[in-house]
């Protein structure tokens, strides 16, 4: 048994979840969201809430059982709060800055790196090391932090790159004389 599959995910005030076909839709003040249902899964829209259970006694429907409730909770969570994630750029002369639909970024390259921002993401910085991504799509919202932490990863002597807030960079010696 799932212990957070077993969890009903309760859909606020001012939020609608309808199932259509293959896909569950939620629609809320930050957009609207869908996702492709599973078949081994059942999905009930009821009371306030949508319940997710195990459709047979299958392997697969249990272990996709948590998942799938989980994925559900995201929509929801995404349409009304919205996911952030806030990237941190140490190092000389290293910045970022949003220009229009791109993110500009001086990264130690003899050029600068132009990232286009995706569509349904919005980027902010706050300060000149400081990246905020904010969107409604959890996965969408990763994905785009991870593309940009992926042009100069935190390396281990001095520090330098882009890190997440809060994220821990094993830090090493180097050499000795």
């Amino acid at each position: 048994m799932s212990r957070i599959g077993k969890k009903a995910v309760p859909v606020p005030a001012g939020v609608t979840a309808t199932i259509d076909g293959g896909t569950l839709s939620v629609k809320g003040p930050k957009g609207t969201l869908a996702m492709p249902l599973v078949p081994d899964i059942a999905y009930a829209v009821e009371g306030g809430s949508i319940s997710v259970q195990p459709a047979n006694d299958s392997k697969t429907a249990r272990a996709f059982w948590g998942m799938q409730r989980t994925l559900v909770a995201n929509l929801v969570t995404g349409v009304t709060d919205g996911f952030t994630k806030t990237l941190e750029i140490t190092g000389v002369g290293y910045r970022a800055a949003v220009q229009g639909k791109n993110l500009k970024l001086q990264l130690g390259y003899s050029h600068d790196v132009d990232y286009p921002i995706p569509e349904g993401i919005a980027i902010k910085t706050p300060d000149a090391t400081t990246v905020e991504i904010t969107g409604a799509d959890k996965q969408q919202v990763g994905q785009v932090a991870a593309e940009i932490r992926r042009w100069r990863k935190p390396e281990p002597y001095k520090g330098k790159g882009i890190k997440y807030r809060g994220e821990y960079i094993f830090r090493k010696e180097g050499k000795k004389k």
